[in-house]
């Protein structure tokens, strides 16, 4: 393959990779735990904001421990969901690369 053609392909496939890479990063994953709580985390995997049940009351410890458990599911879930967006569509130009011995 002539050097120019292949200079040229993999600039625009690295314009390519950027953009997708951009498109998650300004995605907002959201994910939910419990019924009591929702976080919408950003594709940076930044923390935008959490969301608790407005009728969600702590009565007591165990209330307290149960909403801090569910924070860190519905986290946990957005990071996972985060991964695996990212993974679909990051593996086209895994496939790509190999082609040109990376």
């Amino acid at each position: 393959m002539n050097q120019q053609v292949m200079m040229r392909k993999l600039m625009k496939m690295k314009q390519e990779m950027e953009e997708t890479q951009q498109e998650i990063f300004d995605t907002e994953f959201r994910a939910s735990a419990g019924g009591i709580v929702e976080v919408v985390v950003m594709g940076t995997k930044e923390l935008a904001s959490v969301i608790i049940d407005e009728d969600f009351e702590i009565t007591s410890k165990d209330d307290l421990e149960m909403l801090q458990d569910s924070i860190v599911a519905a986290c946990n879930q957005a990071y996972k969901d985060i991964d695996t967006t990212t993974e679909e569509k990051m593996k086209k130009y895994a496939a790509l690369t190999s082609g040109f011995g990376f």
